[in-house]
Formats: structure tokens, C-alpha cells, sequence
């Protein structure tokens, strides 16, 4: 990721007084991330923001990420998958309907464990729906932790990056100050874990 240190010390502060919404734009820095890859390394990201547009979330679209060559892709959408099927669980148990209605299942992972399910199920058990949204996108946070979590210099990094920054933009929207409180927490990691790795390779 020949990139990486230009994309940390180019990310914007944000400070405690700003109160717009809008004061960081997470649609500008996406686009200023994908100007800095080559044409294979966009395509990649393109394939994973097209798993936030609803009409494309389809059997065929899961099928594809889970045997994609990039690992952040796989695992991430095996992840989100379980996770919505997860959701869709709960949904389907409150208004009593059929337990497997809405989710998709995809052939061959009839008996694959969901790691997380326990946990998903104590945040969608919360009577608080926007403590059940924190809670949701905390789970979807550590994932993309998870994920990364030996990843410095390459694709996979930016794109758990990029799923953070569309974590914070819903925030951003739902409740600006938790959405700057998760940036600032996003900037804090990089740069730390940047300025680590650095030290490594300098000694």
C-alpha cells in the first residue's frame, strides 16, 4: 500500500466545536482514496461499496464476495451476510413469521457457525433502538479489527478503512457527535498503529 502514509497525515481533524454533519464528507475521502489505487485495486473497492446498495444485496451478489479472491471480501461479507440473517431472525421471531423469511441461505453453508451470533443476539434484544444501532455497528467495527488485524501496507487495510468511514457516515447523520467520537477513535488507531509499524522497520 504504497499510498498509506499519504492517506493518514491527509485525513481532516475534527474538532470538538464543529457541529455540521457535514464537516467531514466521507464521500470526498472515498473518492480521494480510490484516485491513489490502480485500476484492479479500484475495482475491488467498487465491488465492496456495491454491498451497500440494498437492490444489490441479492443471493447472487453473497455468492460472489464469499469465493472472491481479496480475503477482506470474503470475510467480510460472509460476516455481514450472517449478520443480516441474524437480524432478519429477530425480525421474523417479534412479528411471527416464518423463522427463515427474508433471510438468504446460501447452498453449502447450511451448517457454518456464526461466531458472533451470540453477542448479535444480546444487541437486538436491546429495548433501545439506537443503543441497538451502536451496538450493531460496534460488532461491524471489531469485525473489520478482525479482519485487519495484520494488515499495514496493503488493500485490505484500506478497505476495512473505508468500512469504518461508512460506519461513521451513518453516524454522522443518526448522531453527529458519536459520529465524530468514531472518527476521531479511527484516526487515532491509524496513525498509532502506523507510527508502530514504522518504529518496526526503522529498528
Amino acid at each position: 500500500m504504497d499510498n498509506y502514509e499519504y492517506i493518514v497525515a491527509s485525513l481532516p481533524v475534527i474538532r470538538q466545536e464543529d457541529t455540521r454533519t457535514d464537516s467531514l464528507v466521507v464521500s470526498e475521502l472515498v473518492d480521494e482514496i480510490r484516485g491513489q489505487l490502480s485500476g484492479r485495486d479500484q475495482s475491488v473497492l467498487d465491488q465492496f461499496l456495491s454491498g451497500y446498495d440494498s437492490e444489490q444485496l441479492t443471493e447472487d451478489f453473497y455468492q460472489r464476495m464469499l469465493q472472491h479472491k481479496n480475503r477482506f471480501l470474503r470475510e467480510w461479507f460472509r460476516f455481514d451476510l450472517d449478520l443480516r440473517n441474524a437480524t432478519v431472525g429477530y425480525l421474523n421471531k417479534k412479528l411471527h413469521r416464518a423463522p427463515d423469511h427474508d433471510k438468504i441461505l446460501l447452498e453449502g453453508r447450511e451448517v457454518e457457525e456464526f461466531p458472533e451470533l451470540e453477542a448479535a443476539s444480546r444487541v437486538l434484544d436491546s429495548t433501545d433502538i439506537l443503543q441497538r444501532e451502536r451496538g450493531l455497528d460496534d460488532l461491524r467495527w471489531r469485525k473489520v479489527d478482525e479482519i485487519t488485524l495484520m494488515d499495514y501496507f496493503d488493500l485490505e487495510a484500506l478497505l476495512g478503512y473505508v468500512a469504518k468511514l461508512k460506519i461513521i457516515d451513518r453516524w454522522l447523520q443518526l448522531d453527529p457527535d458519536s459520529g465524530r467520537a468514531l472518527f476521531r477513535r479511527m484516526v487515532e488507531q491509524i496513525r498509532s498503529t502506523y507510527d508502530n509499524k514504522k518504529k518496526n522497520i526503522t529498528i
